[in-house]
């Protein structure tokens, strides 16, 4: 385990792969850990330097005060890659990992040589919807929420499934706090005209039965940066790292190999 410790937030990370290897970075999603990408990695190239975190408020990271914003995310990012010297990277964030890509490529696009924006959108949900989340969380906690986030996150196939135990602990682990106020980011961002900005490579990944992010929400952000790709995972939910790791490695190895230098 290794610590980062930035001007607001002390990030959790790791590394995996060859640590000379072109960089490829993960961001999970609200309520995820680092460990959301396990199934993929050993899936990909070993020759490639694979590096993952807690975002602040999740995981191991420190929990600052909130609410935060997408560019106090953002901010934490670009703080961790300069330090670790992990840009120009292939940059793969999924939901609010997705608009932490976004708002990073277009703030710092010398750290960012392509993104992957899986499972997301530049404007995800209202205002309202986010407070009502926000409320129930202080209220109650995140375990009265849990439920209903397993089934916008999963297929009903995958619904029942034993796995589903793990990861709905890994989001009722969360710290209530840290998700409150990254909840708060989310509710107030709004990044179509910087994305629209955009111009490194980028692909969009949805999966059809996500009703978190519906795959008409990611191509319709996808679309606004000029000359992207887009494709859908049949089959899976908000989560298709976690439902079809082999399909999700294939589509994110074959665009690796697209923007290597």
């Amino acid at each position: 385990m290794r610590i980062f410790r930035g001007t607001d937030a002390a990030l959790h990370w790791r590394e995996d792969g060859d640590p000379q290897g072109m960089p490829v970075v993960f961001a999970n999603s609200l309520g995820t850990d680092l460990r959301l990408w396990d199934g993929i990695i050993d899936l990909l190239s070993p020759d490639l330097r694979l590096v993952r975190f807690d975002k602040r408020g999740h995981g191991l990271s420190s929990r600052p005060p909130g609410p935060y914003s997408i560019g106090d995310l953002a901010g934490d990012t670009a703080e961790l890659l300069d330090q670790i010297n992990a840009g120009p990277c292939v940059f793969v964030g999924l939901s609010i990992g997705g608009m932490i890509a976004q708002a990073l490529a277009a703030s710092r696009p010398d750290l960012v040589r392509a993104a992957v924006l899986s499972n997301t959108a530049a404007k995800i949900g209202t205002p309202e919807m986010w407070q009502e989340r926000i409320d129930a969380v202080e209220a109650g906690g995140i375990e009265a929420l849990a439920d209903g986030v397993m089934d916008r996150w999963f297929s009903p196939e995958f619904l029942e499934t034993d796995e589903l135990i793990l990861w709905r602990n890994m989001l009722t682990g969360t710290p209530p706090a840290g998700y409150a106020a990254c909840c708060a980011a989310v509710a107030s961002a709004d990044l179509a005209e910087s994305t629209s900005r955009l111009r490194q490579p980028v692909l969009g990944i949805a999966g059809t039965l996500d009703l978190a992010t519906p795959p008409e929400l990611v191509a319709e952000t996808t679309a606004l940066v000029t000359g992207s790709k887009f494709t859908e995972i049949p089959g899976v939910g908000h989560l298709p790292c976690v439902e079809a790791p082999e399909h999700y490695a294939g589509i994110i190895s074959d665009f690796i190999e697209e923007v290597r230098p």
